[in-house]
């Protein structure tokens, strides 16, 4: 039986991969962020995300470029993609509100709703579900959301000021824009020509409650590589993985 919400997923995407990645360097002084290889898979982050989204359904995937756009598109070119991709770069900068905008102009079904990802998460879960939470929501944008590790140990205390225990790495209690999206028909009319919809699109869908947040599934892998710390972390959790 097929789910009810299935004719709603989107089958097209939109991969942000212009950063310049500088906290990355020297990894990124001849690539651009979503360039880099995850130690030890010989893929780059773009690789990963193309294969995701491939297994969640997508068929059509506009890639946003910016710095050094030509080592990325070289890689498109020569390499076996699980989907149809497209590039696309910015001639001047036009902001990150403005720079999506750009990139959903060349999304194959305007009438239909898209995935957004951000070049540098490496991440999975189901697209799937979040694209029927969206749906449930009635929202013109669904942003997942993660709650990361802290990176120093946390330690627990009583009401005496007593230390009880120490927590190596805890989550925190608050939610993140993890830098996935779904996004619905509309909502690339409501995106600036440039500047920065995380601070005009998406407050003015939030008071209208138009805005949903969905939780990554506990246990679901997700990280942001962002700088040279993130890589070794994520080639070690993937090496706990056996993948």
């Amino acid at each position: 039986m097929t789910h009810p919400h299935a004719a709603s997923r989107p089958t097209q995407a939109v991969v942000l991969a212009g950063g310049q990645g500088s906290r990355l360097r020297p990894y990124t002084d001849d690539r651009p962020k979503p360039m880099v290889e995850i130690p030890g898979t010989g893929t780059p982050i773009i690789g990963h995300q193309l294969t995701w989204l491939a297994e969640e359904g997508v068929t059509d995937v506009v890639v946003s470029c910016g710095h050094l756009a030509e080592v990325l598109q070289d890689w498109l070119k020569t390499a076996d993609l699980p989907v149809n991709v497209m590039t696309v770069v910015e001639t001047e900068p036009l902001g990150r509100g403005g720079g999506l905008k750009y990139a959903a102009a060349r999304l194959p079904h305007p009438d239909r709703p898209w995935y957004a990802t951000n070049g540098d998460i490496w991440t999975r879960f189901s697209l799937r579900e979040m694209a029927d939470f969206h749906t449930e929501r009635d929202a013109v944008a669904t942003l997942a959301l993660a709650r990361p590790r802290i990176p120093w140990g946390a330690v627990k205390t009583d009401g005496f000021g007593h230390i009880t225990d120490f927590i190596e790495a805890p989550p925190t209690t608050y939610e993140i824009n993890a830098g996935v999206y779904v996004f619905s028909p509309e909502f690339a009319g409501l995106l600036p020509e440039r500047g920065d919809h995380e601070r005009t699109t998406f407050p003015h869908l939030a008071r209208e409650r138009r805005l949903a947040g969905f939780p990554i599934p506990q246990g679901a892998y997700w990280r942001a590589i962002d700088t040279a710390k993130d890589l070794t972390e994520a080639a070690k959790e993937l090496a706990a993985l056996g993948r």
